[in-house]
């Protein structure tokens, strides 16, 4: 009962990914001298999130901080 138990919590603490491999998404090319296949990881856009998302919302908030002035000068 007890190892029962463990293996039980220890299935819990694994990570989803690490029971079932990802699938790619293939796609694939032919032309009559041309075979190309590009497999992409379904990953790609949380990395892709993960990698710009920060310099984007850096430059947002530069944005509106230069911006800010100019706005508040307006027309009285």
């Amino acid at each position: 009962m007890n190892q029962r138990r463990n293996t039980y919590r220890a299935a819990l603490r694994r990570e989803p990914d690490a029971a079932a491999p990802r699938q790619a998404k293939v796609a694939r090319l032919h032309t009559r001298y041309v075979r190309v296949t590009i497999e992409l990881d379904p990953a790609l856009p949380d990395e892709l999130t993960r990698w710009v998302g920060p310099p984007v919302s850096a430059l947002l908030r530069f944005g509106a901080a230069a911006l800010r002035p100019l706005t508040s000068t307006g027309t009285p």
